[in-house]
């Protein structure tokens, strides 16, 4: 018997949640700041929960740095605001509802 999906009815095997989840989520913002011994990290929020672990081991591998993350954001060490916005476009997320800011 094949598995249905709970949330949009249609079989596991061609479920279209995770896209739609992308598809139809909040603003990502990426901005950079200061962090100890004036060093800068750039910070991503505005992603779900369930996707920060899989999109943070991602963008690391993808960019080539450190970084870290949290229920609420992902930290990536250094100025990684540009090359951000293309990794999360490559990554599935829509490049309109990224923002990068600057302070």
């Amino acid at each position: 018997m094949v598995e249905i999906c709970p949330k949009c009815g249609l079989p596991k095997d061609i479920c279209v949640c995770d896209v739609l989840d992308k598809e139809t989520e909040n603003k990502i913002k990426v901005y950079t700041k200061k962090a100890r011994f004036n060093k800068v990290v750039t910070i991503i929020e505005g992603l779900a929960q369930d996707e920060i672990e899989s999109t943070a081991k991602s963008l690391k591998r993808t960019l080539g740095c450190g970084g870290t993350y949290d229920t609420v954001q992902i930290e990536l060490q250094g100025n990684h605001t540009k090359d951000a916005k293309k990794a999360l476009a490559g990554l599935g997320y829509k490049e309109q509802n990224i923002e990068i800011t600057t302070f």
